[in-house]
């Protein structure tokens, strides 16, 4: 007897079986099945789900540059989330009728926080901070605050207002009417809103092996100091520029340095830095200065003209808009066929309104501060994928979201492996969107 007969007695077997048992039986059989097949899905997902791993107490710490231009000490950084864990806990212990969501978090002390995730970032980080501090110190200020601004001003803050020792002030450089002249940018007159100044970049060294570290400190030790030459700016992606272009001078503390010990990729950076942020607004940035910066004033825009009456809101910088350009074209087949087939699993695999956002994956995402207590706390996707879960929690949470068109260019260096990478992010999202929905992640 062949295997084909084999298969055939085996059916027919089966089907007697069937029709031998009272239905009642197959049905306790098949709820059994399912329970059981449940349990272990729920198991497999518990030992696979990411969790990630509480920051070493280094890893709470900055450098910073001093105004005598030497390396601070390590200094605890703030952080708003442990300060509303600590509240949460104070209302639960009091029982308090009060919603835990509506605990309010530390007021923020700047306007605008940017958080740049930096692995490795020797080579390309100093011309993505050139083109972000000229446009931060134009379009917001100092990065004191207006708290301590008004009582001591910094050294830009004093020229830009005219009282330099010389009794003459610098040339001014926002226009009367509050346009900077920067190619098309939203101003800071068109976004913000009082006190509206004030700016900090906090920039998450993730276990770089290389001079990322002292780079950064480079950077704002050459910038920051009044008695040294005005610096030559660096080149970035959008502004080669002539050599001779002078540098933006910003006041000292502006730039912030966070090492972690251990690498915990682009994800992990990200939610380490907007942990400890002092903005009103965040916004992550990548490190090869790839997006557009001064469409940063567009994402303020954006986010402001959907926030609810919460004051929480998420604008998504998209490229969605640059497909069929020239840029995309010249990508390879393998890499476009990649994108479209992860943005279809996206479409499948993710909520309503996070399947709608066309352009889930731009390093350049920013949130209103009364946004972050339902987003940053239950986050643990720490690789490529975390995006996405950004976006699920904003969306479980209601909190608005708003796609807005950025400038974007192809900037070499890139680490992503585009065809293990891709594979890592479609595992990632199966797994992100199981251990969700089976509750292995929650929300308390």
């Amino acid at each position: 007897m062949g295997p084909f007969d084999a298969a055939i007695g085996i059916a027919q077997k089966s089907l007697q079986f069937v029709q031998e048992t009272s239905p009642s039986l197959i049905f306790l059989g098949f709820a059994v099945s399912l329970l059981v097949g449940s349990a272990l899905l729920y198991l497999t997902l518990y030992l696979v789900a990411p969790v990630p791993r509480p920051p070493y107490p280094s890893e709470k710490t900055y450098t910073t540059i001093l105004p005598d231009g030497s390396p601070s000490s390590p200094q605890p950084l703030p952080s708003w989330l442990d300060s509303h864990i600590a509240r949460k806990n104070l209302a639960r212990r009091k029982h308090s009728s009060k919603l835990l969501e509506d605990i309010p978090v530390d007021p923020a002390s700047v306007f605008i926080s940017v958080v740049v995730p930096a692995y490795n970032e020797e080579t390309r980080l100093a011309g993505m901070l050139e083109e972000a501090v000229e446009y931060l110190q134009d379009a917001y200020g100092d990065a004191h605050g207006p708290s301590v601004e008004a009582t001591k001003p910094s050294t830009s803050a004093t020229q830009r207002r005219g009282v330099n020792g010389s009794g003459k002030g610098q040339q001014q450089h926002q226009h009367q009417d509050g346009s900077t002249g920067m190619n098309g940018a939203v101003t800071a007159a068109e976004t913000t809103r009082a006190p509206g100044r004030g700016w900090e970049i906090l920039i998450v060294s993730d276990g770089s092996t290389d001079a990322t570290l002292n780079t950064a400190l480079s950077f704002a030790r050459s910038h920051q100091l009044e008695q040294y030459p005005f610096p030559t700016a660096v080149p970035g992606p959008w502004r080669s520029g002539p050599a001779s272009k002078k540098a933006t001078q910003i006041p000292h503390g502006s730039i912030r340095v966070v090492s972690l010990e251990q690498n915990r990729g682009k994800g992990g950076a990200v939610v380490h830095g907007m942990r400890h942020v002092r903005g009103e607004y965040v916004v992550f940035a990548d490190a090869d200065g790839a997006s557009k910066f001064e469409d940063l004033g567009r994402l303020v825009k954006g986010c402001r003209e959907v926030e609810d009456e919460r004051g929480r809101g998420v604008a998504i910088g998209s490229r969605a808009h640059l497909v069929g350009s020239e840029a995309v074209v010249k990508r390879s087949a393998i890499r476009n066929f990649l994108m479209h087939s992860f943005h279809l699993l996206l479409r499948l695999m993710t909520p309503p309104a996070t399947s709608r956002i066309r352009d889930t994956q731009c390093g350049f995402k920013l949130f209103s501060r009364a946004s972050l207590p339902f987003i940053v706390p239950y986050m643990h996707s720490e690789g490529w994928i975390f995006d996405v879960e950004m976006l699920m929690l904003a969306e479980l949470g209601g909190i608005p979201m708003t796609e807005v068109a950025i400038g974007w260019k192809e900037v070499l260096g890139s680490k992503l492996n585009v065809l293990w990478d891709s594979l890592g992010m479609a595992w990632g999202l199966a797994i992100l969107r199981l251990a969700w929905a089976m509750g292995v992640y929650r929300r308390n």
